[in-house]
């Protein structure tokens, strides 16, 4: 059954991710109501068996507008370490292994990273929105570098370790509206925000 809304669209974000559901919350204009999977009673493990982070976003919101029928986005993002080959890239959150470990994921960059002078590194987040039968792919990137140890209590992930280019401070060290104004996932979401915008004038 649809949950009845006043508002004049309604988008289930595919994530149970706390952190991210608060970040997204600050962003969205007011017309927009955001329904969680908890909200529409999806509490099965969505299995992210792409392999880009493009392909990981694409999988959730088609399960949910597919499963559910409600219109949908979803978010993946992953840092990407140069020297690393692009590591960790689509396995970011489970990195060091399942279950998952932000403190060992973090512990395992800077192991490898022991003896690498060229620490540059950037996040990526892709957005996929489906609506009705449409899907749209919105992409955001910042460039910066892994720091030698974790600076910052806030952010999650692998924030602490992050300094983003002509900045002197991690992303862990920044206010969450600082930090939503720089971001990767700021960027794509205001991309994703700006073509909503559009469908409703």
């Amino acid at each position: 059954m649809k949950i009845i809304t006043t508002h004049k669209m309604t988008l289930v974000f595919a994530t149970n991710n706390q952190n991210k559901i608060k970040e997204i919350k600050t962003f969205i204009p007011k017309f927009i109501k955001i329904l969680s999977l908890q909200d529409i009673g999806c509490f099965e493990e969505i299995e992210e068996t792409g392999k880009t982070i493009s392909e990981n976003a694409f999988i959730k919101s088609s399960y949910i507008k597919n499963n559910y029928g409600y219109n949908c986005f979803s978010d993946d993002s992953g840092l990407e370490v140069d020297k690393l080959g692009g590591e960790p890239g689509v396995f970011s959150a489970r990195y060091a292994g399942i279950p998952v470990d932000s403190d060992k994921n973090i512990d395992l960059i800077l192991k490898k990273m022991k003896s690498i002078i060229n620490r540059s590194a950037q996040f990526r987040t892709c957005i996929s929105l489906i609506t009705e039968n449409k899907s749209q792919l919105f992409e955001g990137i910042v460039k910066g570098k892994i720091i030698d140890s974790p600076r910052g209590s806030a952010g999650f992930g692998y924030d602490s370790i992050f300094k983003p280019d002509n900045l002197n401070k991690t992303f862990a060290e920044l206010s969450l509206k600082k930090k939503n104004e720089i971001s990767h996932r700021g960027i794509a979401l205001k991309k994703l925000i700006k073509y909503l915008i559009k469908l409703n004038i």
